[in-house]
């Protein structure tokens, strides 16, 4: 009994295992886009840390801890100069690697640098590594031939939104809300009724569905038109969402003159794109959200891009409210569960491959 008692108190004094973040931290996220550093340093929290991001002296992209060494100031609330960031508080400069630079009328030799996450900028997008930033691996960026390639046009936006960033890669991933949340500009019923297919491996997670003899909807009507084809015809239509890691979601999109091969139809009888979707974490309950669509039709019609761009951010501003209001209510009932069906395969797979890669990060894994 003495025994069982001196162990029951070791186990009491043991401390509560740290809670994982739901995130994975060793990995390249969309912290922004260039235009946004352009005049100044731009303060934003990524995975959890809050960050200053800015440009330094050479074109480098670079990230911080937003937290100046000398106060605890907004490194964020600064300005550049020669390269350097100043803090608008006492003028205390770092640069790009975080080290003190100077100060008006100060030593500053022994100031603690501050602390630097890994950053560069690609594809138009500025990435950051909110993990270690000595293992952060540049080839371990996300691959995107469509935006180095003159053959593609992109155009997109950016939102906030206040939910839990797992929650835009379900919505993501099971495009079956469109008949419901978009019903006047991509919603079909025939999306309903198309069976859905699911499968993953070690690299991305997949949901497909394809729509043949079908009237196009609104949204598709005009790309249809902008592709000099007639908005009236029947069509093949096609949906195939693809999740990598961290939290990024690719969704091949598209239209077919109805009969010439569907998603396989040579590009003068169809409108295709890629619809962009870089959701980064913020905290747990919001996230910043970088979307677009990436197209190889009418490639040189800006105009195009821009009615693209016009309607695109429309039809996500109608997620943002489901979305938001989903969080809401997921806050106000944390005790419920939720119902799984056949449609939310392609959700709950990715999320599954982003518990295993916080799994991999986490101590008990790595042996530390």
């Amino acid at each position: 009994m003495e025994g069982e008692t001196q162990t029951m108190t070791r186990a009491a004094d043991r401390p509560a295992p740290a809670k994982l973040a739901p995130w994975p931290r060793n990995a390249w996220y969309v912290a922004g886009t260039p235009d946004e550093i352009a005049d100044g340093p731009l303060g934003r929290t990524i995975c959890g840390e809050r960050m200053v991001i800015f440009r330094g002296a050479d074109g480098e992209v670079a990230a911080l801890e937003d937290f100046c060494p000398h106060r605890g100031a907004p490194l964020s609330l600064g300005f550049l100069r020669d390269g350097e960031l100043v803090c608008g508080y006492h003028g205390l400069a770092v640069n790009c690697r975080g080290k003190v630079a100077g100060m008006p009328g100060q030593k500053v030799g022994g100031f603690p640098s501050a602390r630097r996450f890994a950053a560069l900028e690609r594809y138009g997008f500025l990435w950051v590594w909110p993990g270690d930033a000595d293992s952060a691996d540049p080839a371990a960026l996300h691959p995107l031939e469509w935006a180095e390639s003159d053959e593609w046009a992109y155009g997109g936006g950016y939102y906030h939104i206040a939910c839990d960033y797992r929650l835009m890669i379900d919505n993501l991933m099971d495009l079956t809300h469109e008949t419901y949340v978009h019903a006047s500009s991509i919603g079909q019923k025939e999306i309903d009724e198309a069976p859905v297919r699911t499968r993953a491996d070690a690299r991305e997670v997949v949901t497909s569905r394809f729509m043949d003899g079908v009237k196009a909807p609104p949204f598709w009507q005009m790309a249809l038109r902008g592709a000099g084809l007639p908005a009236d015809a029947t069509v093949d239509r096609w949906q195939v969402c693809r999740f990598s890691l961290p939290s990024h979601v690719m969704i091949e999109v598209g239209v077919a003159l109805e009969g010439r091969g569907g998603y396989d139809a040579p590009d003068a009888v169809k409108a295709s794109s890629i619809v962009v979707d870089f959701i980064t974490p913020e905290t747990e309950t919001s996230h910043h959200y970088f979307w677009g669509m990436a197209r190889r039709f009418a490639v040189a019609d800006t105009a195009l891009t821009d009615t693209i761009r016009e309607g695109q951010g429309k039809i996500f501003g109608e997620d943002l409210e489901m979305l938001e209001s989903q969080q809401a209510n997921l806050s106000r009932w944390p005790e419920r569960r939720l119902l799984k069906l056949n449609i939310d395969a392609g959700g709950v797979r990715s999320r599954m491959m982003i518990d295993r890669a916080i799994a991999a990060e986490s101590p008990s894994c790595t042996g530390v």
